[in-house]
């Protein structure tokens, strides 16, 4: 029996060689539903790279294994399962200790090849790229969206109060932000410990609901209101907190380089909120001590922004406004033009555990009195793809960084609502200027 066994498993893997790795998933995914399209999908990854490609089991990095290995860091964090999602609607599960301790393990090796130019994430599967071929494929999967439209009257005049913002998806693969939200957890340790300035990190007493999220800014001291030494909203020149951490330079080089951020605005300063469910940040424009554009990369939970020039407050951490974007993991939202100094903007209470990073760089007249610039941060020059690609890319770049049905605007409708399609990101149609207005 052992023999005819082996014997039968020698021929599998010998049809296994003759086929690819799509007909393979095609014939083993047919009919099944998308979570389980995607555990094959990484079993097959798997299967490819350990048989087709004549690597030893011990350089495949199969998915249980990268599940295993983040398992003891993860169980400290407590974090609840939350989902990435991609263009297609399909979801997509970030690791955490619920999804491994209910033994659903969904895994997408595209996120996992390629890494960070700049060596940001760790575990990584050779595949024998070169390091500007793999961020040429990278860059090429950032999905970006840029035509948002809402109407509103303002000063008497219909004014799209959305334009300016960009939304840019994928910027961060899975190992990435695992990598990310493993060094903020390292620093609130460090805040708790008192181990960060005294204005680098607070944590707040929870008196009320969507009260007392933990905060941590670096750059620059930056006061929300009035303190007690009578110091108004904005930078406060002579306060001190530490300087931005070598990963958050990395992230920022990451987006100058990939086109997500201008190379005249980089941001030499930041804040990192950490939520707890159903906290939530209320209804505000950003300070102009800080230039635009500035952007916020989301990690941890997926939640909702509200938009609007009026948004209401219904009851604490509950507020309703016209436009509604959800923020997929790893993503990254610019805030720039209309949608950054006339529309307001606010976070409802969000739903689990979530950790956002916001980039700002601060206007020269307001830069602290110790500020020097950083070296790290200097001449960023934005990726160039080689030549026989780049007019590929810069089709790409003008378009957006959408297929062919996501290249419309984003519209949204009156009162407090979102997406009215059941996907994450809907295609819209395009419409003439008179459509828009029957559409207010």
């Amino acid at each position: 029996m052992a023999g005819d066994f082996s014997r039968r498993s020698q021929d599998f893997m010998a049809m296994l060689r003759n086929l690819s790795r799509e007909e393979i998933l095609d014939v083993l995914s047919e009919g099944l539903c998308p979570h389980c399209e995607d555990v094959i999908e990484a079993r097959v990854y798997n299967l490819h790279q350990k048989f087709l490609d004549g690597e030893s089991s011990d350089d495949v990095i199969s998915p249980k294994r990268r599940l295993n290995s983040y398992a003891h860091t993860l169980n400290s964090w407590r974090s609840p399962q939350v989902v990435e999602s991609t263009y297609s609607g399909r979801p997509k599960v970030l690791v955490t200790p619920s999804s491994i301790n209910n033994k659903r393990p969904v895994f997408n090796h595209s996120n996992y090849e390629i890494p960070l130019s700049d060596g940001l994430s760790r575990s990584v599967v050779g595949n024998g790229l070169s390091e500007e071929q793999k961020e040429l494929s990278r860059f090429g999967q950032v999905g970006r969206r840029k035509d948002f439209v809402y109407y509103e009257k303002v000063n008497g005049k219909e004014t799209n109060i959305l334009k300016g913002l960009e939304l840019h998806t994928r910027v961060f693969n899975p190992d990435e932000q695992r990598e990310i939200v493993e060094f903020v957890y390292t620093l609130q340790r460090m805040g708790q410990k008192g181990q960060l300035r005294a204005r680098t990190y607070s944590e707040p007493r929870k008196w009320m609901k969507g009260k007392g999220r933990v905060t941590m800014q670096f750059g620059c001291c930056y006061n929300y209101a009035v303190d007690k030494d009578g110091n108004p909203p904005g930078i406060i020149r002579d306060g001190e907190v530490d300087p931005l951490p070598p990963l958050f330079k990395k992230m920022i080089r990451r987006m100058v380089r990939w086109h997500v951020l201008p190379p005249t605005c980089v941001p030499n300063s930041c804040i990192v909120n950490i939520y707890d469910e159903g906290d939530c940040i209320p209804p505000h424009i950003d300070h102009h001590d800080f230039v635009r554009p500035f952007c916020t990369v989301s990690f941890l939970a997926e939640c909702n922004i509200l938009f609007g020039t009026s948004l209401k407050i219904i009851n604490p951490g509950e507020f309703s406004g016209p436009f509604s974007l959800p923020l997929p993991l790893g993503s990254v939202l610019i805030l720039n033009g209309n949608g950054a100094d006339i529309a307001k903007h606010c976070v409802p209470s969000v739903p689990a555990k979530r950790i956002s990073i916001t980039f700002r760089k601060m206007d020269d007249r307001k830069l602290p009195f110790a500020y020097t610039p950083d070296p790290e941060l200097s001449a960023i020059e934005p990726f160039v793809p080689p030549s026989s690609d780049k007019s590929r890319i810069q089709h790409h770049l003008k378009d957006g960084g959408n297929d062919n049905h996501d290249k419309s605007e984003y519209r949204a409708e009156s009162g407090n609502k979102g997406f009215s399609n059941e996907d994450e990101f809907p295609p819209l149609g395009k419409g003439s200027s008179s459509n828009r207005r029957s559409q207010r």
